[in-house]
């Protein structure tokens, strides 16, 4: 009953997100397509439920020669590759809005675990022990609110598996205002490699 309720919420807010952010949307494309040559989205094979592949969409925040498959966090010198409008973009996180179009279709959903990379064998199987790549992946979810990209994968699979444990109306609503917060300070985002403290 939650799966079909969830599902019906996350159509109907995506939509509605969509619609009303529709001149905003086209502003940002018009921005990242007269800042670099190249298309206005960028696609990425990501890890769905059951461990189907699907293509995630997002802002186009870099060159089109940046590496596409590596987490930019893991990137040696991701300045070299991030554009004036993709740095904004990704600050803001406003380069993961086009992702709406992804949980229109059903390959995502507002609050699940984050979508890993095709080629992230390690976060996969550790998934695997907890269940979490059972569910839809998320636009936010319960990792993303506790640390982000400042988590050890061990400590982020077994976050995501308590999510799925958990997953409940109440919890996801928790998890949806708390990314407005997270957001609004940049939490746990990191661009390049460094160590973590």
């Amino acid at each position: 009953m939650f799966s079909v309720a969830k599902r019906i919420i996350d159509f109907t807010i995506s939509l509605i997100t969509l619609i009303i952010l529709s001149v905003v949307l086209l502003i940002l494309s018009l921005l990242i397509k007269l800042e670099s040559p190249g298309p206005v989205f960028f696609k990425q094979r990501r890890i769905g439920k059951d461990k189907k592949e699907f293509d995630i969409l997002k802002f186009r925040t870099m060159k089109i020669d940046a590496p596409s498959d590596m987490p930019t966090h893991l990137l040696d010198k991701p300045d070299l590759y991030i554009t004036k409008t993709g740095q904004f973009l990704r600050k803001t996180s406003l380069d993961e809005l086009p992702q709406l179009m992804n949980i229109l279709k059903g390959d995502m959903s507002l609050i699940g675990p984050r979508p890993a990379l095709w080629n992230q064998e390690d976060l996969i199987a550790e998934r695997d022990k907890y269940k979490a790549n059972d569910v839809l992946p998320g636009l936010t979810g319960l990792a993303q609110i506790s640390g982000r990209d400042e988590l050890p994968i061990e400590v982020k699979a077994k976050i995501d598996g308590e999510y799925v444990k958990k997953k409940n109306p109440l919890l996801d609503t928790e998890i949806f205002f708390k990314t407005v917060f997270s957001v609004l300070r940049s939490d746990g985002v990191r661009e390049g490699k460094r160590e973590v403290s």
